[in-house]
């Protein structure tokens, strides 16, 4: 039997990137899966295809994150599709790089409207649903370790990322529900690609600095992400695990 037989799971940014690959790791576990996107039905239907092509279960739902109804919708959706929610990965997230002097209130408010707030959101409408031995998992970044230059906003938005995984782990856990973060570093996805960070000397630099001597995959992190939804990590809560390859 799969590990995640009978389980549903919501994939918050589920269409592209990290999030497509951790939304088919979890079905290829056994999982049903809501697959989350803002703007991208294309790559949502996509991935869903995906999913059902290997003989999983899987649905596209829109949703903006930073929106509370539209966060509500996610999970209702999830409830009413498939009956109950057991996993919920807070995929979803924008980052921009900025210098001090760059900085507007336009870039901070969509970051941590995002990253953070949807964050909040999601877990907010998911957690009336959630029993014994649901799994949260926050997807968070190296960069709260490492706080690379022009990224304060960005940064920051992740060390809240962790400091929330943290409190909700002590908080819901007499619920027995437990919250874990994964926290990637550089990954090859479309993102770092139109951002036009892979190739650069941004690139060269984190695979300086990487031990393992490549840049992350979206299934290097999946695979953490469905060991973390599992009962094999079942003993596991406030943690997070920094999938980077050695680099922090």
């Amino acid at each position: 039997m799969s590990k995640l037989t009978g389980k549903v799971a919501v994939v918050t940014g589920g269409s592209k990137g990290i999030g497509a690959a951790i939304a088919k790791a979890l079905a290829a576990q056994g999982a049903s899966v809501v697959v989350n996107y803002a703007s991208s039905r294309a790559g949502a239907d996509e991935v869903v295809a995906a999913i059902t092509a290997a003989g999983g279960k899987a649905v596209a739902v829109a949703g903006d994150v930073s929106k509370a109804a539209d966060a509500k919708g996610i999970i209702d959706a999830a409830v009413e599709t498939y009956g109950r929610l057991d996993i919920v990965v807070n995929n979803s997230g924008v980052y921009e790089f900025a210098p001090i002097d760059d900085i507007t209130e336009e870039h901070f408010h969509k970051h941590f409207n995002v990253n953070v707030l949807g964050l909040l959101l999601v877990t907010q409408a998911a957690v009336k649903h959630l029993g014994e031995g649901a799994s949260i998992v926050n997807v968070s970044s190296v960069v709260s370790r490492i706080t690379p230059p022009g990224s304060a906003v960005y940064t920051a938005t992740k060390g809240a990322v962790d400091g929330i995984t943290g409190v909700l782990a002590k908080e819901l856990g007499p619920r027995k529900i437990r919250v874990n973060s994964v926290n990637p570093g550089m990954v090859a996805t479309e993102g770092t690609h139109s951002a036009g960070i892979i190739g650069s000397d941004l690139e060269a630099w984190a695979l300086s600095t990487t031990p393992l001597g490549r840049i992350g995959q979206p299934d290097d992190i999946a695979d953490v992400v469905t060991f973390l939804a599992s009962d094999d990590a079942r003993w596991l809560t406030g943690e997070s695990i920094i999938a980077s390859g050695g680099a922090r």
